[in-house]
């Protein structure tokens, strides 16, 4: 596993991550391997573009709070802009890619609710 370069305090406190809903998820139109997600940032809705479709069912995802970064500047991912970047585990078999865990919350919070 690739180990990262250490940062201060102060390059970790400039990430706004917070708890988002998702509202909706449907297959990417032009991605074979993306989502198109939907999600509610505590009153504020965003669309975020993630690469789990061979883990998630879209249907399954509706109403599943994740955590997300969400001052990640946005940008155009196969057509589709994607503004913000869910946070998840990649379980590893050497090489080989075996899951997606999405990161969320152990209970039910208000979306939109800090993570830090």
């Amino acid at each position: 596993m690739e180990t990262k370069e250490t940062i201060q305090y102060d390059d970790f406190a400039k990430l706004d991550l917070r708890v988002a809903t998702i509202t909706e998820a449907q297959a990417h139109p032009n991605a074979d391997r993306l989502l198109k997600l939907q999600v509610d940032l505590g009153g504020e809705q965003r669309q975020i573009c993630a690469g789990v479709r061979a883990f998630y069912d879209p249907e399954t995802l509706v109403g599943k709070q994740i955590i997300v970064v969400a001052n990640l500047a946005p940008r155009k991912i196969r057509g589709e802009e994607s503004n913000g970047m869910l946070m998840a585990a990649s379980a590893m078999d050497g090489e080989e890619l075996t899951d997606v865990v999405l990161l969320a919350p152990s209970k039910e919070v208000p979306a939109g609710s800090s993570v830090g």
